[in-house]
């Protein structure tokens, strides 16, 4: 793998882990410093990698730097090292090197103590969110922007007050106790969730399915279910949810890497073991007494991995749209059910509550109209086709909308 694709993919995986250790070992409110010095971190890979062969083992290079620069900084700037004094643990309190523990026990330990620190009440939730996309998850500010349907500018105030009020309120980096990480949970489960799907359904970049995000978000929701306190109904569910999706994987792209639709797929592609796991996680998520969004988003993609027809398929997962819009309206969520609507109830029917939708800025929207037009009136199938192609962000979608144009 060349320089130019290596660092971008190891930034993902790989500085939201040093974020949380450093954070863990100097304390919330120093949130900027850890940022600083893992940025420095990835500056000096791609000024050396370019110059020179990359490294046998990239992460651990990019370890070693971290924890160097880490120790220059202290020695350089005593009264940060004062400062953070008070925060390291009684055996490394005063230290002239503190440990930086990089180590994969204490790594997941930190994530997820981090989750929980961003994701603090003093926090707006809107920036809760996307503080711990950019910190936990090394999301850009676009990829975040497309994430809550907004605008760089608006994203980086957020984040500006979110950093600043971490400074101010100091917030702790232990895990909170059994009630306050309940309070909290919400906020994190959305973070994970919006993190799988940016990889389940890649917004910014020209790359349709990045499995590096997803199986990053199902590690950080089985980090919970791991503790008894988060070890919840809507945290199986979620998972049970992860899970569905993932094992559809393979059958998602074909040998040309192009986007493969639910009705082409080959079903033989699917990954058994997954659904089982699929399975098991919903059951689970079945001892609560109330249905959450991600129960009922669980229980469609279930009904989608069905591998044979069976009947009533589509009035269930009809049904189930139609409790989920009850529970939580989303955009998303309503074009879904629409295209459930049209295998139920037929494309005319489909069309006049597609139309009332009025998601006119949307790609998917003109795509969803195009297909439902599809042989119902060919001109205005074109039409929203050609729509949805100057809406479109990414190759791979609009390499999907020609596909559908040239057909008609």
């Amino acid at each position: 793998m060349q320089e130019k694709e290596l660092i971008p993919r190891l930034f993902k995986t790989e500085y939201s882990k040093i974020i949380a250790v450093l954070c863990k070992l100097f304390g919330s409110n120093h949130l900027e410093v850890a940022e600083d010095i893992v940025h420095d971190t990835f500056l000096l890979a791609s000024e050396t990698w370019g110059l020179k062969s990359i490294p046998d083992n990239p992460t651990a290079w990019l370890y070693t730097v971290a924890k160097n620069k880490t120790i220059d900084y202290l020695r350089r700037n005593k009264v940060f090292a004062e400062k953070v004094s008070a925060v390291l643990s009684n055996s490394q309190a005063g230290a002239a090197e503190p440990a930086i523990d990089l180590s994969g026990p204490n790594i997941e330990d930190s994530q997820l103590r981090m989750l929980f620190v961003v994701c603090n009440p003093a926090i707006p939730k809107e920036a809760q969110v996307g503080l711990a996309l950019r910190i936990l998850c090394g999301f850009g500010i676009d990829e975040i922007a497309e994430a809550f349907l907004s605008n760089k500018e608006t994203i980086n105030k957020r984040l500006l007050r979110a950093r600043q009020k971490l400074r101010e309120e100091n917030i702790s980096t232990d895990l909170p106790a059994e009630k306050e990480m309940g309070e909290r949970l919400e906020a994190v489960l959305t973070t994970i969730y919006l993190l799988f799907n940016e990889g389940y359904y890649s917004s910014t970049q020209n790359s349709v399915l990045r499995k590096e995000l997803c199986m990053e978000a199902m590690r950080l929701c089985y980090f919970l279910l791991q503790h008894a306190a988060t070890n919840t109904p809507p945290v199986n569910s979620l998972l049970s949810l992860m899970c569905f999706h993932a094992s559809r994987f393979d059958a998602r792209l074909d040998a040309a890497g192009e986007h493969v639709l639910y009705e082409a797929q080959d079903r033989e592609l699917w990954n058994d073991d997954l659904i089982e796991k699929g399975n098991y996680y919903l059951i689970q998520s079945a001892q609560g007494q109330q249905a959450s969004r991600y129960h009922l988003e669980a229980a469609i993609a279930y009904w989608h991995c069905q591998k044979t027809p069976v009947p009533g398929k589509w009035e269930e997962i009809l049904d189930l749209y139609n409790k989920l819009l009850m529970l939580e309206y989303s955009p998303v969520a309503a074009l879904n059910r629409t295209y459930a609507l049209s295998r139920v109830k037929g494309k005319a029917a489909a069309i006049r509550e597609a139309e009332q939708l009025q998601l006119s800025g949307s790609h998917l929207y003109h795509s969803l109209l195009g297909n439902l037009y599809t042989g119902v009136d060919g001109g205005k199938a074109a039409e929203h086709y050609q729509t949805a192609l100057q809406l479109a962000r990414t190759e791979h979608d609009r390499a999907v909308i020609m596909r559908h144009l040239k057909a008609l």
